[in-house]
C-alpha cells in the first residue's frame, strides 16, 4: 500500500506524460527518419540534454519513492501540510496532461523537441496556439508547480526548479530561431500573442495575403 496516494498518482501523471513523449518520437523516427529532435543536432541542444534529461528522470521518480517509501531522507520529506493541497494539484497535474495532449495532436507531425537548424516545420497558430505561442512549455511549467505542491520536498523542488529554468530558456532560444526561419509572419505573432499566458481571449487571426 502506497503510504501517499496523491505521490503514486503523480508519478503515474508524469510517466504517462513521458511515455508519450518517447512514442511520439518512435513514431517520427518510423516515418520520417527523425527522432524530433530527441537527439538535437544543435550543440546546445544535446549539451542542454545532458541535465535536462536526468532531471525528467527525477520528475518521475521522486514521487514513487515519496509514495512507497516510509522512510524517507530530508531531500524526500514532503513538507507538512493538509493533504487536500496534494489532491487539488494532483488533480491539476492530470488536467495539464489531458490540455497538453490535446496540444499534442494539434501540432501533429510539426511537433519537435527544440531546434533542428536543418529543418523547417509548418508554424502552427490555431487552436491552442490562437492565445499562446507556448502551450505545452506552460502546461509543462504548470505541471511542475503542480508536482512540487503534491509532493513538496526539497528533491522535487530542484528538479522541477531545474525544468521550468530549461523551458523558459528553451522558449526564448526557439523564438530567436523561428524569428530567423519564418520572418515577419512569427515576429507578428509575437507581438499579438502571449508566450505562456494568454494575452486576450480573442483568437489570433493570421493576415490575409492578398492575392
Amino acid at each position: 500500500m502506497p503510504y501517499h496516494v496523491p505521490a503514486l498518482l503523480l508519478g503515474l501523471i508524469v510517466g504517462i506524460y513521458w511515455a508519450r513523449v518517447v512514442k511520439m518520437v518512435l513514431k517520427q523516427r518510423r516515418q520520417t527518419g527523425r527522432d524530433a529532435n530527441f537527439f538535437p543536432r544543435e550543440s546546445l541542444g544535446r549539451l542542454l540534454r545532458i541535465i535536462w534529461y536526468p532531471a525528467v528522470l527525477m520528475w518521475v521518480v521522486v514521487p514513487f519513492f515519496v509514495a512507497f517509501t516510509p522512510f524517507r531522507s530530508p531531500l524526500l520529506t514532503s513538507i507538512a501540510w493538509p493533504i487536500v493541497i496534494s489532491w487539488i494539484a494532483v488533480i491539476i497535474a492530470a488536467l495539464c496532461l489531458v490540455l497538453t495532449w490535446i496540444c499534442w495532436k494539434k501540432m501533429g507531425k510539426s511537433w519537435r523537441m527544440g531546434i533542428d537548424p536543418n529543418e523547417k516545420t509548418q508554424l502552427i497558430v490555431s487552436g491552442p496556439y490562437a492565445y499562446v505561442r507556448h502551450p505545452i512549455y506552460a502546461l509543462q511549467i504548470l505541471l511542475a508547480v503542480a508536482s512540487i505542491l503534491t509532493v513538496p520536498s526539497l528533491a522535487m523542488l530542484i528538479v522541477c526548479g531545474i525544468i521550468i529554468i530549461f523551458l523558459y530558456w528553451e522558449a526564448t532560444r526557439e523564438e530567436r530561431y523561428l524569428v530567423q526561419v519564418q520572418g515577419g509572419t512569427y515576429a507578428s505573432y509575437m507581438k499579438q500573442v502571449g508566450g505562456f499566458v494568454p494575452r486576450s481571449l480573442v483568437p489570433y487571426q493570421p493576415a490575409q495575403t492578398a492575392v
